[in-house]
């Protein structure tokens, strides 16, 4: 599995993950990830961000490969600024996404396209949101939101909500779509059947990657499938415990410590180098 470390591809969850504590990446990380390229390796991003709100990253981490966006909605390759893969949402997603809203009239929310990210309704914890992706939203009223490419609805509300909307989900069984839980705070509807891990299985067919070793690291629900889908998955040791009972490896370093350096000096010396 790791004869080559140039067919090995890692592919890291950012909050929790990658970034630490502060929504900073450590300088063990940084080290490790430009050691790991440097011999060969390669390295990218699973993540629920937009194409927009991940490209103050870009230069930071200097990625080459696509990178998974929208919690496995899409897959974006900035080299070449175009989008390889989409799986939007149907079209009763947003009569759904009324519903939701109709119950419980004190979330906030917003709807993702791969053009841009439209509130439709701007509570505190939306604002938190807004504010950690970095991105400047259109706020438009939901009706209002053009149908068709929503790749997620996103709602935001306070911890003590979360259990009310995962209630609220499981009774109306919405058959058509997804929900994932990315945060204390933040709650995700998907397509059907898709993930981090769904994409992760779309990366393996894209042109030159189908023989590559895919190694992916998480810790929070939404990485459960991209762990499973992985030759290699790993956590740090920060991760939720649903999580590490998936991991085929659980980090002794939480992202505070360098939890991906950690998991790369692993892929290095399984490689022989």
């Amino acid at each position: 599995m790791f004869e080559d470390i140039t067919k090995v591809i890692l592919l890291s969850d950012m909050d929790g993950t990658l970034l630490d504590s502060k929504k900073n990446i450590t300088d063990a990380d940084r080290q490790a990830i430009r050691r790991f390229t440097e011999l060969g390796g390669h390295f990218t991003i699973a993540t629920g961000r937009t194409v927009q709100s991940f490209e103050q990253y870009l230069e930071i981490l200097g990625l080459k490969e696509p990178v998974i966006m929208y919690n496995g909605a899409a897959i974006h390759d900035y080299s070449t600024g175009k989008t390889l893969f989409t799986h939007p949402l149907p079209a009763e997603a947003k009569p759904i996404a009324e519903e939701i809203l109709e119950m419980m009239p004190e979330i906030g929310g917003e709807v993702l396209r791969i053009e841009g990210t439209y509130v439709f309704r701007n509570n505190d914890y939306q604002k938190l949101h807004t504010k950690l992706c970095g991105i400047v939203p259109e706020y438009v009223d939901i009706d209002k939101i053009e149908e068709g490419g929503w790749l997620k609805v996103l709602f935001a509300m306070s911890p003590e909500d979360m259990d009310f909307i995962q209630v609220i989900v499981r009774q109306k069984d919405y058959s058509s779509v997804e929900f994932v839980k990315s945060s204390d705070m933040f709650y995700e509807m998907l397509p059907k059947g898709v993930s981090k891990g769904s994409a992760l299985e779309q990366y393996r067919k894209l042109p030159g990657f189908e023989d590559y070793t895919f190694v992916s690291v998480g810790d929070f629900d939404n990485d459960i499938e991209m762990i499973r889908c992985a030759d290699l998955g790993a956590c740090p040791a920060n991760a939720e415990d649903c999580v590490k009972a998936e991991a085929d490896m659980v980090l002794s370093r939480s992202n505070d410590e360098g939890a991906v350096a950690e998991l790369i000096e692993y892929i290095i010396g399984k490689c022989g180098l």
